[in-house]
């Protein structure tokens, strides 16, 4: 039998699976599906024609508009039907057409999506990707699988991102970009192969880092891309002198952490 709650209000149009769990205060529209191992958590909200299935949990006040499909099967050839699972946060909205897989067996079958995140219309979000908070995901925008996409970063329109790359915490990617490689924390990439240019100097400002240590990490990144040894030899060259800084440390660690991705950097996968 379903849990649902007293305050939950469910359309008559709308199936909901015995087995589903919906919280206080859920709103499910008409022509929406839920399925038997879905959990909603209090205030969701679910328009018409959304699909939530799977062994899916949506957390406090989220709201997925028409014809998303979320917790859907992995899109992946090794899926042999595992219960794999798929979390989504708090406060995230997701919008017309959106997808979200659930994981597969080999890699934890977990995907995990933080709160506060923002995916705009047919964006997807593949199988054991890794979320974090306040992120945004622009219209068209494609992660494969095992992606790892932290903290407020924002993936402009149409971009796509290989799978098993990381894009760090403050990143901007243009609209268009391919995403080959792992993007460092507040780098900016652009362009098809993407190529980073410079820091999300706006971002950074908008988050309210002072401008004194913009210009660190500003001198930072010249140093680890213009020195004469490797990026990771320079990272490492510089870890001592930028000890104090915080935003510096977070992209020496990046840098420094096992990937089965390279760097993104001014010139890789630069033709000519």
């Amino acid at each position: 039998m379903s849990k649902i709650a007293e305050s939950a209000r469910i359309h008559p149009m709308a199936v909901v699976e015995d087995g589903a769990t919906i919280g206080e205060g859920v709103k499910i529209g008409p022509f929406c599906h839920v399925g038997p191992h879905v959990v909603l958590h209090a205030n969701v909200e679910l328009l018409a024609h959304a699909v939530v299935t799977g062994r899916t949990v949506i957390g406090n006040g989220t709201r997925i508009f028409p014809m998303a499909v979320v917790g859907g099967d992995p899109q992946s050839v090794h899926h042999g039907g595992e219960e794999t699972t798929l979390t989504v946060g708090a406060n995230c909205t997701i919008r017309e057409g959106v997808t979200m897989n659930t994981g597969t067996a080999d890699f934890g079958g977990e995907t995990i999506v933080g709160d506060n995140n923002l995916f705009l219309a047919n964006s997807h979000v593949a199988h054991d990707c890794r979320v974090g908070n306040h992120v945004i995901m622009s219209n068209n925008v494609m992660l494969a699988g095992h992606v790892v996409i932290e903290d407020r970063v924002i993936l402009g329109g149409g971009s796509a991102v290989h799978q098993f790359t990381r894009v760090g915490r403050h990143a901007f990617v243009g609209g268009l970009s391919a995403v080959s490689y792992d993007v460092i924390p507040y780098g900016m990439l652009n362009g098809n192969p993407g190529l980073l240019g410079g820091l999300n100097v706006v971002g950074m400002t908008r988050a309210g880092i002072d401008r004194a240590v913009i210009h660190r990490v500003r001198r930072a990144y010249k140093a680890i891309f213009e020195g004469t040894g490797s990026v990771r030899e320079n990272a490492a060259a510089i870890r001592e002198e930028y000890a104090d800084c915080e935003q510096v440390v977070q992209i020496l660690d990046f840098i420094a952490a096992e990937s089965d991705r390279a760097l993104s950097s001014p010139t890789r996968g630069q033709k000519g």
